[in-house]
């Protein structure tokens, strides 16, 4: 994927944008690519309170041990520390600089104390079926982390990880819940595939034969007649949540001009306000998935979830958080609804590299 690969003439500087950057070292504003349109998205004085109060809830719920968990009794610690930091990163807070930075530096610690010998990051203690969901968006922050920080604490640890997602590969080009090679769906693909391109745009090695395969395995999940992207290749049952997370994968692959892509954009579009199952997984994906589309698209995407989201905030003082409203499976609940929403509201900010087309 290239990341900011052309020059850009005129920056505009949201609001929000600059707010974030004083004190946190960075400039404010950081361009996107021209002629997308993005620049033209900005994040308003409501919406930027908003954000500032739900990154305070968010610090206020990390554990002792520098985590973040789901808040139906401390589960889904890696995962959701993980979803937390790129929400930290969307805002503009990077390790030990800005107002969280000590927060993203707890958060970033509790990961790499995670990582296992053979790569694995899974948390003392913790079992469940579902570890390579945890593992790829864990592998995703750090990514970043490192990307932006380029800590030499990372890299080893960043490597070890990446190597696992690699090594445990499907012949079909996918993955599934364990870390091993066995069958795949598009929902834990999508991670391992956002991980490796992450972690390749920070300059670890990643395979160009992985990325291939991993497109070709997202490509047999398309379905033609619909446009939208189904769980498993030939199960005919194409979703939201799961066409937002073959798009973007596809993106971040480099695919900008495929056609599926356009496709799926337009079923997402159609099917957006429709569907309550998965909502928050979805828009995760969704958001990244049309900001990259650009233009008119973005624009629209972004008001549309914008003015769902903002009404629709809990306060208490200076913090705001989301209750899981709109999903119809609540796992993950308070927590991971409200740094999934903020990392939407957020990305007008051009903060987070992995965004950029």
């Amino acid at each position: 994927m290239r990341l900011l690969t052309v020059i850009v003439l005129l920056v505009v500087v949201t609001p929000g944008a600059f707010l974030h950057a004083q004190g946190t070292g960075k400039d404010p504003g950081t361009p996107s690519q021209a002629g997308l349109g993005q620049d033209k998205v900005v994040v308003d004085e409501k919406t930027e309170a908003v954000i500032r109060g739900a990154l305070k809830w968010l610090a206020s719920k990390q554990n002792g041990n520098g985590s973040w968990s789901a808040t139906d009794g401390g589960r889904f610690e890696v995962a959701m520390t993980g979803y937390t930091l790129m929400a930290f990163l969307a805002a503009g807070q990077l390790p030990e600089e800005g107002e969280y930075g000590k927060n993203v530096t707890a958060g970033m610690t509790f990961l790499l104390n995670t990582i296992k010998g053979d790569g694995v990051i899974q948390a003392s203690g913790s079992s469940g079926n579902e570890i390579m969901y945890g593992h790829g968006i864990a592998t995703i922050a750090l990514a970043e982390l490192y990307g932006q920080t380029k800590d030499p604490r990372i890299k080893p640890k960043l490597e070890s990880a990446v190597r696992l997602i690699i090594n445990c590969q499907n012949n079909q080009g996918g993955w599934r819940y364990q870390p091993r090679a066995g069958d795949a769906d598009m929902s834990v693909t999508v991670l391992q595939v956002v991980a490796v391109r992450a972690a390749k745009n920070s300059g670890i090695d990643v395979p160009q034969a992985t990325i291939d395969r991993a497109i070709k395995y997202i490509h047999s999940c398309y379905d033609d007649g619909s446009g939208g992207f189904t769980y498993q290749p030939g199960n005919r049952s194409p979703g939201f949540a799961r066409t937002s997370a073959a798009i973007y994968s596809l993106q971040v692959c480099g695919q900008y001009d495929d056609p599926r892509v356009l496709k799926g954009s337009k079923y997402i579009i159609n099917i957006g306000n429709k569907e309550r199952e998965w909502f928050t997984y979805g828009h995760f994906y969704a958001a990244p998935a049309q900001y990259m589309m650009g233009g008119e698209t973005w624009e629209r995407w972004y008001k549309q979830i914008r003015d769902k989201l903002v009404p629709a905030v809990k306060q208490q003082g200076d913090l705001v958080w989301w209750e899981p409203n709109w999903d119809n499976r609540r796992e993950g609940g308070t927590l991971y609804c409200t740094a999934v929403y903020t990392t939407v509201l957020a990305m007008p900010y051009h903060y987070i590299p992995l965004y950029q087309r």
